[in-house]
Order: structure tokens, then sequence, then C-alpha cells
């Protein structure tokens, strides 16, 4: 019986104090499929904050809750589960519907659909790693939609990213003696790769490819799946539908590089980096920031921090959102 209650409890989200306070699970059909937003605010009637995870396949409900409260006192913020990923993996499927192209749609849909609920003009869109590529397109799509684009460990060009990488991980490894991982990544070869697993060697050693020497890439993983947002069969199916949406995903992004595909947009930017992001992603992002018209644009470094600063400097973040609020407002 205890375990039957277990799997059968659903997901929720903690309270948020106040009277006009939100703190709510909807389901959201996008793009005719159901998916998750997590809806987090101390007013019902504060400017609203879209949340893009990366991924592709990637979860944050548990991390913005327990990483940005202080974004609850002056925005409504709905963290999405993109479909395929967390409490969206029901979504996944047919999988030859799951393009950028729709997750951009479903972004531009949620955004429609979030402000037409709580009576406001424009959304602040905020998209991290890939949520920040997919962010950059919907802005570009639909500028009338949204106040500002801020993108954190912003991704520009996924296939030139990847060969960094590769490139730093074979050095690192020839010059600290590393023949283990030396062996396991010439046997992959350069990417791209067909499959997510090749990645497990690159990514369980984000150390080669990181500017900080000290970086722990398990740092960059707050505790997310294991949370009230999910019930049991979520929590145990969050890996799978990491490694399922990914791998749908990831091959056709290979052609797409903002550097040419998004070289103007219609909205404020920002950009926020880490001061230890990977060369691999910071090099791209520069280009592409400086190569790019947009009514105005920041460039931002958060110390102490790598690919994920709103989480690992949270206080900074929200005093910088505070900020962007009162240049957008």
């Amino acid at each position: 019986l205890g375990f039957a209650v277990l799997v059968a409890r659903p997901g929720t989200t903690e309270p948020v104090p106040g009277p006009d306070a939100v703190a709510e699970l909807a389901t959201v059909r996008l793009g005719g499929h159901d998916q998750t937003v997590m809806l987090r605010g101390r007013d019902d009637r504060a400017p609203i904050l879209l949340y893009l995870a990366g991924g592709p396949g990637g979860t944050d409900l548990g991390a913005m809750r327990l990483f940005g409260e202080q974004l609850e006192s002056d925005f409504l913020v709905a963290t999405w589960d993109q479909r395929g990923a967390g409490t969206s993996y029901g979504a996944l499927d047919p999988t030859s519907t799951l393009t950028p192209a729709q997750v951009v749609a479903d972004t531009v849909e949620l955004a429609q659909t979030l402000r037409d609920r709580f009576d406001q003009d424009r959304v602040y869109l905020v998209g991290n790693s890939y949520g920040a590529l997919i962010g950059v397109l919907a802005a570009q799509q639909r500028p009338d939609l949204f106040a500002a684009y801020v993108g954190t460990g912003q991704m520009v060009d996924v296939a030139e990213t990847d060969r960094i990488f590769y490139a730093d991980t074979l050095d690192w490894a020839r010059r600290t003696g590393d023949d283990a991982l030396l062996e396991t990544v010439t046997r992959s070869g350069p990417p791209p790769y067909a499959e997510v697993y090749p990645y497990e060697a690159a990514l369980s050693h984000g150390h080669a490819w990181h500017d900080d020497p000290a970086f722990d890439p398990s740092g960059e993983m707050p505790a997310n799946l294991l949370v009230e947002e999910y019930d049991l069969v979520q929590k145990v199916r969050g890996l799978p539908a990491f490694i399922d949406t990914f791998a749908v995903l990831y091959p056709q992004l290979q052609d797409l590089d903002l550097r040419t595909r998004a070289a103007q947009l219609q909205v404020p930017v920002y950009v926020v980096t880490g001061e230890f992001e990977a060369r691999g992603r910071v090099g791209p992002a520069r280009e592409w920031f400086d190569g790019l018209a947009a009514p105005d644009k920041r460039w931002i470094e958060l110390p102490d921090a790598g690919h994920r600063p709103h989480f690992e400097q949270p206080d900074a973040f929200a005093a910088l959102m505070r900020t962007v609020l009162s240049q957008t407002r």
C-alpha cells in the first residue's frame, strides 16, 4: 500500500507566501500536446518571466524553485518542461513532429497563453544553453511578444562547440596522461554523433574543456529530479526523457548557427556568461553578440560561475533581472 501511495502521489510545488501569490503545476496544450509549466510568484500581476531549460531534453523545475526564489518577488516565473522533457515526457511521440521549429512554435504559443491568462502585454524570455538557442529564435520570430531576451550559457553553434570540446578533451587527456579517456574519445571519433552515448566521456570530464581548473561538472547540475514537482514515475523516467529527447533533437541542430540565422533581433538582448564558462561556448557566443544588431544589447559576466550562472550566482542574477526590468518597462 505504501508503495502504491508513493507511485500515485502527484507532483506538487510548495506554496509561495502572499494573498496574490501563484504556485502551481499547470498543464498547457502546445502544438497539440499537453506539457507542464510551473508557475511561481508573489503577485499574479507581476511581469511574466518565461524560462527555457537547456538540453535538448533538460528539465529545471526543481532548480528554478530551489535557486530562483528571489525572482519570484519581481516576476511571475513560468518554468516550462518542454515537449519530451521531465514531466512532459509523455508528449515525446510522435518523434517525427518534434523539431526545433516546433519547439520555437511551442515557445511562442506558451508566451501568448501566459500573456492572455495574466493580462500582460509582453513576456521576459530567459533561456539557458539549448534553451537560449530556442529563445533567440522565438524572439526573432515574434518580437512583439517579448519585453527582452536574456541568454545564460548562450549556445550559438552546436556543431562548432562540440568540435572545440572534442579537441580540448583530447588535448587534456594527452597532457595529463589519461590514457583511458584518450582511448574512449579517440574511439568515439569527432562529433557529431548518431546517439547521445559518445557524449558521456566529454560530459563526465567537463574539467577537460572548462576554463576553471577546479571546475567540477557535477556542480552544474543542482538537485532537480529528486524534488516534489515530480511524481515517482517521473523521477524514474527523468534520465530516459533526457536521452530520448536529446537523440531526436540534437541531430537537427547541426546546421544551426545564430551568427547567420539570427544576426538581428528587435528586442533588447542581455547575454549572461559565467566567468568560467567553457571556451567552446563563450567564443561563438561572443562572436554572435559582437555582430548582433539589436535595440540594446548587454554582455554581463558573473564571477565564480560557469554554464549556469543564474543558478550558481542566484543573488547576482536576480539583481540583474531587476535591472533588466527597470530598463525595459
